[in-house]
């Protein structure tokens, strides 16, 4: 197992720009606005020869509202569960009163931590830490994140003996991306499925604010579960960290195996939600429907919440659809059967001599239409890849078949080879004939 470090800290002392340093991505989100980040967020750091989990937490303040009570709890629950901690501080801004408060908790912890002196840049190394010993927490570590200075001795102090871990023990499993309108229910069903109170829910839409990444396994399968934020229409995006969440959560469709998309069922299907699932089907991803909040409905709620459901969402039929209750759990544990084959389909290998047997088993069902007193024929197929399958046929006069036609062979197709949850690609690629004069 990968040991895992925790990033903990006052708001906007630089922690997010830590994590995406030590990373080496831009997965965490990063502004001048305090607390853009709100829940635990996890990533893989490999670097000189060190290899471990790094977890970046929401900063640690003593604001009374709701949302900043919850970012502590999950600031505080990361100390629990890490093995090691990088506590940083703002070398420009001096120790604060929260930094005192922070050093407190940490030493009553008694975690392994290394005390991280950020924005150095431009300082003197040997004063900027000055001030950093009062806390007592030992030999603080000058760095500027931003720039990367100073990172290599963050991790030589963080573990002084490099740790050589294969790639077997880091297995990613299924990256699902759990997605919706906002309130919806998403950190609801993400804390249902991991079976603990990983996410902040607030009743507030917009709680979450970045794609949240975290690992889970489950009757020996791997998964990374990624809570998105929810997207509403732009005319009503209007805060800056919002239109950062925005981009964030349409990356983590992108890159994820599976799309869990989640609908609140007293509000039915929005305009929204059909764009939504419109950029999932254009990716080509794996999906799950799961229709939240079924708790409650009277049976005539229930039956017209189905039907409207089933009226928009004909273009995407290939999905399983699960009637849940995310808050109570109803429903919840099928949801992983159709995640697991969704992603099975979506990978599933395909030879030549069987998409051939289909395609001519097709045209026996359905023949193709006639074109100018000739029927257009279909040849062969094979595989053109996988994530979503792609099945290229071949054949003349291929221009003139009608979409209907070639969704008629993609459901033939996904029945045939009982694909569940994933779209099937169909690619005409018309026969040239050698003997044909060309114009001109």
């Amino acid at each position: 197992m990968l040991p895992v470090v925790a990033i903990v800290g006052r708001p906007n002392v630089g922690k997010s720009t830590l994590f995406n340093r030590l990373t080496r991505t831009r997965d965490a989100l990063i502004s001048a606005f305090p607390g853009m980040t709100r829940d635990r967020k996890y990533g893989e750091v490999s670097m000189d020869s060190r290899r471990f989990i790094i977890v970046d937490t929401g900063g640690i303040t003593d604001e009374a509202d709701d949302v900043g009570k919850l970012i502590t709890q999950q600031a505080l629950q990361a100390m629990d569960d890490a093995d090691k901690i990088l506590f940083v501080i703002d070398g420009r801004a001096g120790i604060t009163p929260e930094d005192r408060a922070i050093a407190d908790t940490l030493r009553r912890k008694g975690k392994p931590l290394v005390l991280v002196v950020n924005k150095t840049e431009g300082l003197d190394p040997s004063l900027s830490t000055v001030d950093a010993y009062e806390l007592g927490l030992g030999t603080p570590i000058a760095i500027a994140a931003v720039h990367g200075s100073g990172i290599s001795n963050l991790l030589t102090e963080l573990f002084p003996e490099p740790n050589t871990i294969s790639d077997d023990d880091a297995e990613k499993g299924i990256k699902l991306a759990i997605v919706g309108r906002p309130n919806v229910g998403k950190s609801t069903l993400t804390n249902r499925m991991l079976g603990e109170e990983r996410v902040i829910v607030h009743d507030s839409p917009g709680t979450t604010r970045d794609s949240i990444f975290i690992p889970l396994e489950r009757f020996d399968k791997h998964y990374t579960l990624i809570d998105t934020a929810g997207i509403r229409k732009r005319k009503k995006v209007s805060e800056t960290p919002e239109k950062f969440s925005v981009v964030k959560t349409l990356q983590a469709i992108e890159n994820s195996n599976v799309v869990l998309y989640v609908i609140d069922a007293r509000l039915g299907v929005s305009e929204q939600d059909l764009k939504l699932l419109g950029f999932v089907l254009e990716c080509g991803k794996a999906l799950v429907l799961a229709i939240n909040k079924w708790d409650g409905m009277s049976e005539e709620d229930r039956d017209h919440a189905k039907a409207t459901i089933d009226r928009h969402l004909d273009f995407v039929r290939f999905a399983r659809v699960h009637y849940i209750s995310a808050l109570h759990g109803s429903g919840v544990g099928n949801l992983f059967d159709s995640v697991n084959e969704a992603y099975e389909s979506a990978i599933k290998k395909l030879s030549t001599p069987m998409l051939t047997r289909l395609l001519e088993l097709a045209q026996e069902t359905h023949q193709p239409p006639l074109v100018h007193g000739r029927r257009v024929k279909l040849r062969y197929a094979h595989p053109g890849g996988h994530n979503p399958p792609c099945i290229v046929i071949h054949g003349n006069q291929l221009h003139a078949l009608p979409e209907s036609y070639r969704k008629f062979l993609a459901h033939f197709y996904a029945r045939k080879l009982d694909m569940h949850g994933t779209p099937v690609l169909i690619e005409f690629k018309t026969n040239e004939n050698p003997y044909r004069k060309k114009p001109g």
